[in-house]
């Protein structure tokens, strides 16, 4: 589990995503809340347009295509914003690491909270690999 100590160290992961710069085994779980916790912060980015756009960029800067079995996931990154959001709104004054370290402590931390909400089958389906899918087993709390 990735523990965060500063905001210092989200910017550096976020502007390492921007930037094409960070090291392919930083990009981890915890690495994908971080750069979507400091997008969310940030003014004059959105997030929903720009992750995605962001996510694309770094996989093919690191050799991994963005493709209907690799890569960029729709469903999973605009899944991973509304908790991200949800999230922050609830903690507008907290400072962005000690947000994001409640977060990965919590259970949108686990990287299997999404099944919760969707059937393996339908989550990594090429069409939610491609496009936003609903949940098929019961609906986002945000």
């Amino acid at each position: 589990m990735t523990s965060f100590s500063s905001d210092t160290d989200i910017e550096r992961i976020a502007l390492g995503v921007i930037e094409r710069t960070l090291p392919k085994p930083e990009w981890t779980h915890a690495a994908h809340f971080a750069a979507a916790f400091w997008v969310l912060r940030r003014p004059g980015m959105n997030a929903e347009a720009d992750m995605p756009k962001l996510i694309r960029a770094y996989n093919l800067s690191t050799g991994v295509a963005n493709s209907d079995s690799s890569g960029y996931h729709e469903t999973i990154t605009l899944a991973s914003l509304r908790a991200a959001r949800d999230w922050l709104e609830k903690r507008p004054e907290t400072p962005l690491h000690t947000a994001l370290n409640e977060l990965l402590t919590s259970r949108y931390g686990r990287s299997d909270w999404l099944f919760e909400y969707w059937s393996k089958p339908v989550l990594f389906s090429v069409m939610a690999r491609r496009a936003w899918i609903d949940p098929d087993l019961k609906p986002l709390p945000f």
